[in-house]
Formats: C-alpha cells, sequence, structure tokens
C-alpha cells in the first residue's frame, strides 16, 4: 500500500532560499505564475523581519517553513540583544513570527499533505550550523533542547509523528555528511578553509527515518551561500544524489532578487517529483512579466533503464 501511495506522488514544489528582506508582492505572484503546488521556506527571512514574515504567512498556497539563524538576530546570543532594535522587555519578534507561521512552522515538528500522501519534517530551527552545540540557548529556552543527542531526538520523534511514509526534510542549515570541501553543498568557505559545516544532528535524524523505512525524496535547506567566500571562480554545489536515491538541495542563491537592464530577477528553486521520485530540480530567475526570464538545470534523473 504505502508503494502504491508513494508512486501516486506527483507535485511541483517552490524551495524560496534565503531571503534576507527580498521579498516582495511580486512574489506570491510569481509563485501564482510558476504553478507550484507546495512552497518551502528554508528560513532567513531577514534579522527578525516580522513583517517579511507576515507576507509571506499570507500566502494562500500550500506551505511549510522553518527558521534561520537570522530569525533569532536579537535574541539568540549576547550581541545580537545588545543591538535589538526594540525593547525585548515588552517585544518577541521571534514569537510573533513563529505566531504569524503557526503551524506551517516546521521547526522540530512536522506538517502532513493529504493531498500528496506525504509529511514534511523540520530540522533543527534558528541553527548556526557546524558540528558544535553553540548559540543555541534559544533551542533551550524555546524546546528544551540542551544538546545535539536531543536535538536529534527531538527531529525523530516529528518522523515518527508523520502521517505518511514519504517525508521531505526541511532545514535551514542542511545535514552533515555531504562533503567537506568548501563547494560542497555545506563546506566551509571561510579561513581555515574546508570542513563539514552542516548540521550532525539532522543527519542523525535522517539516517534513523532512511533505517526505519522512510521514503525520503528530498531534503532541502539554506543558509550555506551558493556564491562562496574566498573564491569566485567556482560556486558551491547546490546538489547531492545519496546512495538511497534521496536528492540534498542547497537553495540559497543569495541576493535572491537582482536587477538586470532595469528589470528586477526574482529566483526560486523549482523541484518536480514524479511517482514520489524528484525528477528535476532547477534554478529559475522569474522576470517582471512573470515568465522565466532564464533558468538553470541543477539536477536531471536519467530515464534509462539499466
Amino acid at each position: 500500500m504505502t508503494s502504491q501511495k508513494t508512486q501516486s506522488i506527483n507535485l511541483k514544489i517552490a524551495v524560496v532560499g534565503d531571503i534576507h528582506d527580498q521579498w516582495e508582492v511580486e512574489d506570491g505572484v510569481a509563485l501564482k505564475h510558476l504553478g507550484v503546488d507546495l512552497v518551502l521556506f528554508v528560513g532567513d527571512f531577514g534579522n527578525e523581519s516580522v513583517e517579511v514574515v507576515r507576507a509571506i504567512a499570507s500566502l494562500d498556497i500550500p506551505k511549510a517553513a522553518v527558521m534561520g539563524n537570522h530569525d533569532a538576530w536579537y535574541t539568540a546570543t549576547e550581541w545580537g540583544r545588545k543591538k535589538a532594535p526594540y525593547d525585548r522587555s515588552k517585544e518577541d519578534w521571534v514569537q510573533e513570527q513563529l505566531d504569524l507561521l503557526g503551524a506551517s512552522h516546521v521547526g522540530y515538528g512536522k506538517l502532513d499533505f493529504p493531498a500528496w500522501n506525504l509529511t514534511v519534517v523540520g530540522g533543527r530551527p534558528f541553527t548556526w550550523g557546524g558540528p558544535e552545540w553553540k548559540f543555541a540557548e534559544i533551542c533551550k529556552e524555546r524546546y528544551g533542547v540542551t544538546s545535539l543527542e536531543e536535538s536529534a531526538d527531538r527531529i525523530v520523534k516529528a518522523v515518527k509523528s508523520a502521517a505518511y511514509e514519504t517525508i521531505i526534510f526541511l532545514g535551514h542549515n542542511g545535514p552533515s555528511g555531504l562533503g567537506d570541501r568548501p563547494e560542497d553543498p555545506c563546506g566551509k568557505d571561510w579561513h581555515p578553509i574546508g570542513g563539514d559545516f552542516g548540521d550532525p544532528d539532522f543527519g542523525e535524524a535522517i539516517s534513523q527515518a532512511l533505517t526505519a523505512g522512510k521514503t525520503i525524496p528530498l531534503v532541502t535547506f539554506g543558509h550555506m551561500h551558493r556564491d562562496l567566500r574566498h573564491t569566485k571562480k567556482v560556486q558551491r554545489k547546490p546538489i547531492f544524489r545519496s546512495p538511497e536515491g534521496t536528492i540534498y538541495l542547497n537553495a540559497a542563491s543569495v541576493p535572491r532578487i537582482v536587477e538586470n537592464d532595469g528589470e528586477k530577477l526574482r529566483n526560486f528553486s523549482i523541484v518536480t517529483l514524479e511517482a514520489g521520485v524528484v525528477s528535476q530540480v532547477s534554478l529559475v530567475w522569474v522576470g517582471n512579466d512573470f515568465q522565466v526570464a532564464k533558468g538553470e538545470i541543477l539536477y536531471e534523473r536519467s530515464r534509462i533503464v539499466s
């Protein structure tokens, strides 16, 4: 039965990479023109940008989101709290964002989509990335999580509560295990250069989900920008395909809105699922007329059966 349900999943997904305050009314219109069924947001809406999150929460397209480190910029660290542009004794912009997103925020949680026999499970919210448990006071305060081990358990708990066997994982930062070169999806591109900066708790949770027999066509995230810090000769690799066939997509093409000859171009990563399997991933730039002005195929599944 599970196999039949998985094979029935045909879906067009838009993944919106790190926004960093670059979200406009036209983005919602562009998503409608692209004809997507589901939108996934990897976080970093801005530095606790409540109004950006408010606009995204109002989208009338099925969606799921996870919060990034910038979404707790004035809350998660002592130096950030000192720079807060609001009175933190009277306001809580982090909670405002969470309240606006409601059930669509899947950090340490999940959202079932019965129309597609699919569950989206979220990784650790507000992650800064890397193998160390740092800047994590917010995880203790908001979720009672105090270590990477507890964090992995929390994500696995969401997996176990999923209504469906097919799971898409959505994180701000990607999992560990995708390579340690600076150009790898979660590779460290600042000095000292190199190293796997993926989240080990996220990686462990995905591993346990696979061991439990879950079908995982897609794991998507952002945080580690495609343009590298240490060189302009190459870009970060946005795609990793695991031996199990899972596609890992880093959607952080930043800035996501650019101007070219007076025209604004806004990017979305488009993932096509056919029979429950990722058949294509592309990065598209939508112009003022809401048509695709340019696109780049990042992954295409071979249709040759060996």
